[in-house]
């Protein structure tokens, strides 16, 4: 397998994509200080959101009884968006992710908020996968308008073809 230099010395794309699989806010902060690195420097970025990492991209802030069923409902209510991201370690009943929004601010580095503004505005491509939204229930209009397209695996593989994908 070729590395991104090989790729690029030929004269490929410089291309990143994301497959956001955690809705936890560490590993979502991870997912959005690469995404907005990489299209800084003018590469393509994808993000594929599925499972819980679909709650990154939710339109609803808080939470919502989203489904149909009442285990998606469950499911709905429990994925609260971006502001109740638990932390993947020392949670702390919900401190976790505050404490960490105020070391970041304190040391002057982007929030997960400001992070996910800030691949917005540097053009991200994000893409919510099919499959998990059957799943959890969701409908298209359950997330942000930034979110371009509802894709099946094998047409986000297609489009991350030629640079590197990152498994978050």
């Amino acid at each position: 397998m070729e590395t991104l230099s090989e790729i690029q010395a030929k004269g490929g794309p410089k291309k990143l994509s994301l497959i956001a699989f955690s809705g936890d806010f560490d590993k979502l902060t991870a997912v959005f200080t690469l995404a907005t690195g990489a299209a800084a420097v003018g590469y393509e970025v994808n993000i594929f959101f599925t499972f819980w990492g679909l709650d990154a991209i939710k339109r609803k802030e808080g939470r919502a009884f989203l489904g149909k069923s009442p285990m998606q409902k469950l499911f709905g209510f429990l994925m609260g968006g971006l502001r109740c991201t638990p932390t993947s370690r020392f949670n702390l009943f919900g401190l976790g992710p505050r404490l960490f929004r105020w070391l970041m601010r304190k040391n002057q580095v982007a929030t997960l908020e400001e992070l996910v503004e800030a691949a917005k505005a540097l053009g991200v491509h994000l893409y919510a996968c099919e499959m998990a939204m059957h799943v959890l229930g969701l409908q298209a209009d359950d997330f942000v308008h930034e979110v371009e397209d509802v894709l099946g695996v094998a047409t986000f593989l297609r489009l991350s073809e030629g640079g590197q994908t990152l498994f978050v």
